[in-house]
């Protein structure tokens, strides 16, 4: 699978550093997008949603709300992404509305959890 993670973080205590770790441990190629990082954990890091080459299979939001709406609109703009994860504390109803509006069918919960990774 095809696993864009954005708000990739360096940080190791961050989700966005954990997510990019379970993800390759289980195979996935995995594609880390932070505007401040060329490398994540070994892996190329893109510094814009735009630039990631597709098709995506899942596509996981590590992004406060706020930040997270405008990163909704980015994807939603690629028309290749198939399918949206709004991690815990990376959603709000806005976000969800707008995700839906945008043609998405948003799956809240944790990415990580999902492919049977612990996120500590």
């Amino acid at each position: 699978m095809r696993v864009m993670i954005v708000g990739a973080s360096s940080n190791p205590e961050k989700y966005g550093n954990r997510a990019v770790r379970a993800f390759a441990r289980r195979g996935h190629q995995v594609l880390p997008v932070n505007p401040r990082a060329d490398e994540i954990e070994g892996l190329r890091c893109y510094r814009t949603i735009a630039e990631v080459p597709g098709p995506i299979d899942r596509a996981s939001l590590y992004l406060p709300p706020e930040l997270g709406m405008e990163a909704v609109r980015e994807l939603a703009a690629r028309g290749d992404i198939a399918e949206l994860w709004v991690n815990p504390g990376a959603g709000s109803p806005e976000l969800i509305r707008l995700a839906e509006q945008l043609g998405f069918d948003p799956i809240q919960a944790c990415s990580i959890v999902a492919i049977g990774e612990h996120p500590d």
